[in-house]
């Protein structure tokens, strides 16, 4: 691999960490924010959820708006970069809670574009050989991102004074983001982006740079060439028909099951359940790094096994995992709320912690590449946006209820409703979702049945 495409892939899947780090920072705040703004459950829901409106709507902009395509990946990357930087540090410095959310809503644009561009990046610059492990960069990145997001609240919170410890959480991102912004100005232009556009030679430098021989840039040009093609026809092909119906609703189902299992709910209020468990605030933060860390470590494990045990396999112990873990800990909450002891308290941990990694090992591992896989190449890449815009959208419906939930009707009507999600996923796994490991793409369709009745009766 030539050291140009390990930098610039490196460099862009940055974008994922970042992503990773702004979506988890807030749990470190929720407390504060609450006291400092007077939220209420149902008002500290939708401040949390603030950030993810802004995702869907960066998603569904990157996605349809298509600015990556209009100006080029590069400069869309560097924005996104200046969007991280202005929410880290208006989110630290806000005197008040409508300019605090308008931040948080600008660190979700980029969140949202980040998904759609960085990926698309790197699948661009990458060989074909080395294309699969450099997009999972970006995946990667993001755990990583959630990891340090939990350290980073943590000593922060030994550090400074608790008045103001939660500003800091906010500003700690600005860093990291302003070297992600500048750090893009290295790497070339997407080469298929500059094919696109008619700037052929410019083209022709960057494979060069970014191939091993001659031969290799040469099937790398010819690659981007028939691609350019397809895609040219394919814009004519409709999104929403009964040919499709079957593929839409699968790629709905999987992205909605993501989260109303209550993942979400974990990662932005791990401190607060936590407590709500027992559990100081020193511990509630340490353990809620321990979430970050068992979140890296499976989702390691699942990108090592996902080509070799197949997607149900991993999906399988995930729902097996739901339905053990939110089953406890509607029980423990049930039981035990306002009253933990010792070894609740140490139960509840553990089986966040359980929960956290089997979600890692099974649908955090697996969305993607299914979402990715089953569409016809025709529309995947509308597929995909509509894939995260489902996802983002019951993120965003989640993280808001969830403190209302919880602090009217109690944790255990929570994890109860989370539970359901789970046992729903389950039924679906098993008589439903296909294993599509080690079927080409353009066989995909056929093998399946993937069109459904519908488009045969439609022929």
């Amino acid at each position: 691999m030539q050291p140009l495409v390990l930098r610039s892939a490196i460099i862009a899947a940055l974008g994922g960490l970042l992503f990773g780090f702004d979506t988890a920072v807030i749990s470190g705040t929720t407390s504060d924010l609450t006291e400092v703004f007077g939220l209420s459950g149902f008002a500290l829901g939708f401040t949390v959820a603030t950030a993810l409106i802004g995702t869907v709507v960066g998603a569904a902009y990157a996605g349809l708006g298509k600015p990556a395509d209009r100006f080029g990946r590069k400069p869309v990357l560097i924005v996104i970069g200046v969007l991280y930087v202005v929410s880290a540090l208006g989110s630290a410095l806000a005197t008040d809670w409508v300019v605090f959310m308008v931040f948080r809503f600008i660190g979700g644009l980029g969140v949202g574009a980040a998904t759609s561009v960085a990926p698309i990046y790197n699948a661009e610059v990458a060989p074909p050989r080395h294309r699969g492990r450099l997009v999972g960069l970006f995946q990667f990145n993001i755990t990583v991102g959630i990891l340090l997001a939990y350290l980073s609240n943590f000593a922060i919170l030994s550090l400074f004074p608790e008045d103001t410890a939660w500003r800091w959480m906010f500003g700690a991102e600005a860093l990291p983001a302003l070297v992600f912004a500048l750090l893009v100005f290295l790497v070339p232009e997407s080469p298929r982006w500059l094919m696109a556009v008619g700037r052929d030679e410019e083209a022709r430098e960057v494979i060069d740079q970014l191939t091993a021989d001659e031969e290799e840039a040469r099937v790398q040009r010819e690659e981007i060439k028939e691609a350019l093609e397809t895609e040219g026809d394919s814009a004519k092909v409709p999104f929403f028909t009964s040919g499709h119906r079957k593929v839409i609703l699968l790629a709905f189902a999987i992205a909605a099951f993501n989260q109303l299992g209550g993942i979400n709910a974990v990662l932005y209020y791990a401190p607060t359940i936590f407590e709500s468990a027992g559990l100081g605030e020193s511990a509630a933060f340490l353990n809620s790094a321990g979430v970050g860390l068992v979140n890296l470590l499976a989702t390691i494990l699942a990108l090592t096994l996902i080509d070799r045990v197949g997607r149900r396999f991993l999906m399988l112990v995930c729902s097996a995992g739901y339905v053990l873990t939110l089953g406890l800990l509607t029980v423990l909450f049930f039981a035990y709320e306002g009253n933990f002891t010792g070894v609740t308290s140490g139960l509840v941990v553990a089986s966040i912690m359980l929960f956290v990694g089997v979600h890692a090992f099974g649908q955090g591992a697996v969305i993607w590449v299914f979402i990715a896989e089953i569409f016809p190449n025709a529309i995947r890449a509308r597929g995909q946006s509509f894939g995260a815009l489902t996802h983002w959208t019951f993120a965003a419906a989640i993280s808001w209820s969830f403190p209302a939930i919880a602090g009217n009707l109690g944790g255990g009507v929570a994890f109860l409703i989370f539970l359901l999600g789970g046992v729903a996923m389950t039924f679906w796994t098993i008589k439903v979702m296909p294993e599509t490991k080690g079927i080409p793409l353009e066989e995909m369709e056929e093998t399946l049945d993937l069109a459904g009745s519908a488009a045969m009766k439609a022929g």
